[in-house]
C-alpha cells in the first residue's frame, strides 16, 4: 500500500457531504490532510443550499457524496454543491459516488420506461463534474453513459482480504471453501475476488435464478460442489434482502454447512433486518460482511454484520491520481500484499 507523507498531500483537497462525511473524514486521516469544510442549509421547505467554507479558487477537489437513501435529497445535495464548486473557480471537480443510486435503471426493461442511470450522469456532467469515481457500479456498462472520464474502483481486494481474514480467525478448512455468485451476472465480480483469495479457496459455484418481478427472485438450482463446503456468497449490493437469503437457504438445502455473506453495498431496505436476524438465528447464514460505502443508521444494524472500511482503497487512489500515478499499480500492490499473506499461512499451516 502508499505510504502517506502529509507534506506531498498539501495539495489535497476533500470535501465531504451528508452522506458520506465520516467516510470523508477516514480517507482524510489515512492521507494525514484535513478534510476541507463546507456546509449543507436545508430550508423548511426542503430547498438545499451548500457552501464550501473553504476556498477552492484555482484547486482540484474531490467531493464525496452516496447518493444513497434518501437518494433524491442527497443527490441534489450533490449536484448543488458541484455547481458551487464550479462558481467558487475550482480547477477541477472530482465526483466520488460510493455507491451510485439509480444505477439498477440502466437500461429498459419494458417499453415506456427511462434510463435513469443516464439520466443521472447527464445531471453531473452539466452540472460541473470533471470526473467521476464509483465504487462497485450495479453495471460497469453505465461509465458509458458518461461523457467525462470515469472510474469504477472494485472492492474484490477488500472484500478477499476479510474472507482470508474470516478463513484464519475462524480456522475454517480453506481446503473446503469456495465462492458463489449469487447469479450469472455476478461471475466477473466472483473470479475478481477468486484472484485474490488464491489457494485460500478452492473453486467457484453459481446460482441460477429468475425475477418474476423487481426486488424478488427464485431459485432455480446451483450450479457447483458445494456439499459440505464453507459457501462465501459475493454479491455487489444488499436490498430487501430477499434474493441474497434465498441464494443461502438453497446452498444450505444443497449441503452447504455455512454460508458466509459478502455485499459492497448496505442498503437494508425495507424487511432487509429482519430477514437477516432470520437467518443468522436460523443458521442459514453465518455472517453478513459489507463496506462502509453506505452509512448505516443503527437502526438497520443487526447481530452478525460486519461493516469494513473501502478508505484505504479511496485514500490510495486519489493519492495515486493528484500524483499522477498508476491506478493499475495501486490494485497490484494490494494484490501482492494479500498473496504474500495467503503464501505465509500456507506455509505456516502445510
Amino acid at each position: 500500500m502508499i505510504k502517506h507523507n502529509e507534506e506531498n498531500n498539501e495539495e489535497i483537497n476533500i470535501f465531504g457531504l451528508s452522506a458520506s462525511q465520516d467516510l470523508a473524514n477516514e480517507v482524510c486521516e489515512i492521507l494525514k490532510i484535513k478534510p476541507k469544510q463546507v456546509k449543507t442549509i436545508r430550508f423548511m421547505d426542503g430547498e438545499i443550499l451548500v457552501e464550501s467554507l473553504d476556498s477552492v479558487r484555482g484547486r482540484e477537489i474531490y467531493v464525496i457524496q452516496s447518493t444513497t437513501q434518501p437518494v433524491n435529497e442527497n443527490l441534489m445535495e450533490l449536484l448543488i454543491a458541484i455547481d458551487a464548486f464550479k462558481r467558487g473557480s475550482a480547477s477541477k471537480i472530482n465526483v466520488v459516488i460510493p455507491y451510485f443510486g439509480y444505477a439498477r435503471q440502466d437500461r429498459k426493461a419494458k417499453g415506456r420506461q427511462p434510463i435513469t442511470a443516464k439520466l443521472v450522469a447527464d445531471l453531473i456532467t452539466k452540472a460541473g463534474a470533471d470526473r467521476v469515481i464509483t465504487i462497485d457500479i450495479h453495471s460497469q456498462q453505465s461509465m458509458g453513459f458518461f461523457d467525462i472520464p470515469m472510474d469504477n474502483f472494485q472492492t474484490s481486494q477488500t472484500l478477499a482480504e476479510e474472507i482470508i481474514k474470516t478463513i484464519m480467525e475462524k480456522k475454517i478448512d480453506y481446503k473446503n471453501c469456495i465462492l458463489v455468485s449469487p447469479d450469472h451476472g455476478g461471475l466477473t465480480r466472483v473470479h475478481k475476488v477468486d484472484s485474490y483469495t488464491g489457494a485460500m479457496t478452492n473453486g467457484i459455484a453459481v446460482i441460477a435464478k429468475r425475477r418474476p418481478e423487481p426486488n424478488k427472485a427464485e431459485v432455480e438450482f446451483v450450479l457447483g460442489d458445494i456439499k459440505g463446503k464453507t459457501c462465501f456468497i459475493i454479491d455487489d449490493m444488499i436490498d430487501s434482502g430477499g434474493t441474497i437469503i434465498n441464494a443461502a437457504k438453497a446452498l444450505k438445502e444443497n449441503g452447504a454447512t455455512d454460508v458466509y455473506i459478502f455485499a459492497c453495498h448496505g442498503l437494508f431496505n425495507g424487511p432487509a433486518k429482519q430477514r437477516m436476524e432470520e437467518a443468522i438465528k436460523n443458521n442459514w447464514v453465518k455472517q453478513v460482511v459489507v463496506t462502509n460505502t453506505i452509512e448505516i443508521p443503527e437502526s438497520k444494524k443487526f447481530e452478525g454484520l460486519k461493516i469494513i472500511s473501502i478508505a484505504h482503497l479511496l485514500a490510495d487512489m486519489i493519492d495515486a491520481s493528484v500524483h499522477n500515478c498508476s491506478l493499475t499499480d495501486v490494485y497490484n500492490d494490494f494484490k501482492v500484499n494479500i498473496l504474500n499473506q495467503v503464501e505465509k499461512f500456507l506455509k505456516e499451516n502445510k
